[in-house]
């Protein structure tokens, strides 16, 4: 999991200037109104290609008739909305981590694709491939649990504000969303995501998101309370979905598929370890309909990581070609992820497993049985991907 800092008063007052962390150096200027563009479309369109980069302080809406590439870091400063309309293909310079778009706190994105023209972030290699370019970043004011009250923390990427007290916060909207090639790693210890959700709430709508072949996780949640649902996630570098910091929300219809690099289906953790639970609560999502296809029972791989306390509530699981199911770590103290099996607050509804060698191994120092996590052993048929996820997404 990710490094987080609690964001000082005084830096709270200077909303978008650059901090130090362990990121790398990224330079923000006001670009509101300076995006360059030349003549002649690349897509096929008959527009402009616009080069997008910098702070929007007003709000930023595509048009379809043109051609866009983002060649920095894109932010959408608080009051403002990015507005994407179906079908179009958003190309990111390939060149890492500090390419990316940032939905900041108190600002919106608007992108609602359709099944038959979904928006689509990608590189614009001719041969693309993980870790082209950074993601898409939302950032919003819901709980988490490594501040207290309305303090906030600060973004891995980009040292943006995030967290608070609102739990129905509204990020926007995304919709039939696909992002590829995305995860470029600033450092050792800072990448970007496919997705990145920091505290944000549940009035945000996410349904119908794809992230493809990424450099580090498909999918993060620090915190918040955001429910998503019809999520694919294929070809992950390192985790499909991960979450931390108190996560409460709900995941419905999840695909997660490895390609040859990768590492968990699901890491899980109830604080960041590299932090602190300083609000003393865990995370405890919902996840309905899940099904992880891994490689093989030889390859050695887990297919969900369960730790640092982390509390979940999985219904409808399948899980094929692993050597291990669910791996729980913990321990008696502040990492209690067993009790919360013997509590009930951890716990598997109807699952079946193909192909796993192990189905819970129990790292956590609290003696229980896959009885106590486990019910409906067998009953389990995962989500109709072949049916929601047809058409829109990429194979």
């Amino acid at each position: 999991m990710k490094n987080n800092f609690i964001l000082g008063l005084a830096i709270i007052s200077m909303l978008f200037s650059c901090t130090t962390d362990d990121t790398a150096d990224i330079v923000i200027n006001d670009n509101s109104d300076n995006s360059t563009t030349i003549e002649g479309g690349n897509g096929g369109n008959t527009g402009e290609t616009v080069y997008l980069s910098g702070t929007y302080t007003s709000d930023l809406t595509l048009d379809i008739n043109n051609n866009y590439v983002i060649n920095g870091p894109l932010i959408m400063a608080s009051g403002t909305t990015l507005t994407i309309p179906p079908c179009m293909t958003i190309e990111a310079l390939a060149a890492g981590a500090n390419v990316y778009v940032a939905i900041a706190q108190g600002a919106q994105i608007d992108a609602n694709g359709t099944a038959d023209c979904p928006i689509v972030f990608t590189s614009n290699a001719t041969n693309p491939a993980a870790g082209d370019w950074g993601g898409l970043i939302l950032l919003g004011r819901a709980p988490i649990n490594s501040v207290t009250g309305s303090a906030t923390s600060t973004s891995e990427i980009a040292s943006l504000p995030y967290g608070g007290t609102n739990e129905a916060d509204n990020s926007g909207s995304l919709q039939y969303v696909r992002v590829e090639y995305g995860g470029g790693a600033a450092d050792g210890q800072s990448e970007n995501n496919g997705f990145s959700f920091y505290g944000v709430g549940n009035g945000t709508t996410v349904n119908y998101i794809q992230g493809y072949v990424g450099k580090d996780d498909g999918i993060e949640f620090f915190g918040g309370t955001v429910n998503a649902s019809h999520i694919s996630m294929i070809g992950m570098e390192d985790d499909s979905v991960d979450w931390t910091e108190g996560f409460s929300g709900t995941l419905t219809d999840v695909y997660i598929e490895h390609m040859g690099d990768h590492d968990k289906g699901i890491e899980a953790d109830g604080y960041n370890t590299d932090y602190s639970n300083a609000a003393g609560y865990y995370s405890k999502p919902t996840i309905n309909n899940l099904h992880i296809v891994g490689l093989g029972s030889e390859t050695g791989n887990e297919a969900v990581r369960l730790r640092a306390g982390t509390q979940g509530i999985f219904n409808n699981v399948l899980i094929e070609g692993f050597d291990e199911g669910f791996d729980l770590d913990g321990d008696s103290g502040d990492n209690p992820t067993g009790a919360g099996v013997i509590s009930g607050d951890l716990h598997i509804t109807d699952v079946t497993f193909n192909d796993v060698t192990t189905k819970v191994k129990n790292d956590t120092g609290v003696t229980f049985t896959e009885g106590d996590i486990i019910t409906g052993d067998g009953n389990g048929n995962g989500t109709d991907y072949t049916s929601w996820g047809a058409g829109w997404t990429h194979e």
